[in-house]
C-alpha cells in the first residue's frame, strides 16, 4: 500500500513540475484564432523526422535542437516575427514548454500550445510538410 500511494504522489508531482515548467500556454483553438488573426505565429518545435507525420497547417517549422543550436531555422523566423506573439506546439507540450521558456527569457512573447495531438483533435487543419 505504501508503494502504490508513493507512485500516485511521483505522478501527481510529475503532472505539477511539467506544468510549472511549460508557463504560460493556450489551447488549440485560441493558437488558431490568434494566428488567424494575425497577431501570433504557430511553430512546430518538433525534429525533422516527426514533421513527416503531418504538421498544423499554419505552423512554421524549427527544431528546439535548432533554437538550442545554431538557430538556422529560428534567425529569419525570430527576426521577422519578434512583436508577434510565438505558439509553439511539440509531441507532448514538453519541448514546446522549453522552447517558450528559452525565448520568454530573451524577451519574446512565447507560449506553449502542447502537443500536435491537441490541434488534430481540435479538427483544426493540418498538412504534409
Amino acid at each position: 500500500m505504501k508503494t502504490l500511494i508513493m507512485l500516485l504522489l511521483l505522478a501527481v508531482a510529475f503532472v505539477v513540475v511539467k506544468r510549472a515548467m511549460a508557463g504560460p500556454s493556450v489551447s488549440a483553438a485560441e493558437a488558431d484564432e490568434r494566428v488567424r488573426a494575425a497577431t501570433a505565429v504557430l511553430i512546430d518545435v518538433r525534429e525533422p523526422d516527426e514533421w513527416t507525420g503531418g504538421v498544423a497547417g499554419p505552423a512554421l517549422l524549427c527544431s528546439l535542437s535548432d533554437l538550442r543550436g545554431s538557430r538556422v531555422q529560428w534567425k529569419a523566423v525570430l527576426e521577422a516575427n519578434k512583436d508577434k506573439e510565438l505558439i509553439l506546439y511539440c509531441a507532448s507540450g514538453l519541448r514546446s514548454g522549453a522552447a517558450a521558456s528559452i525565448l520568454r527569457k530573451e524577451g519574446f512573447n512565447a507560449v506553449n500550445a502542447g502537443g500536435f495531438g491537441q490541434w488534430s483533435r481540435a479538427g483544426l487543419p493540418a498538412r504534409k510538410p
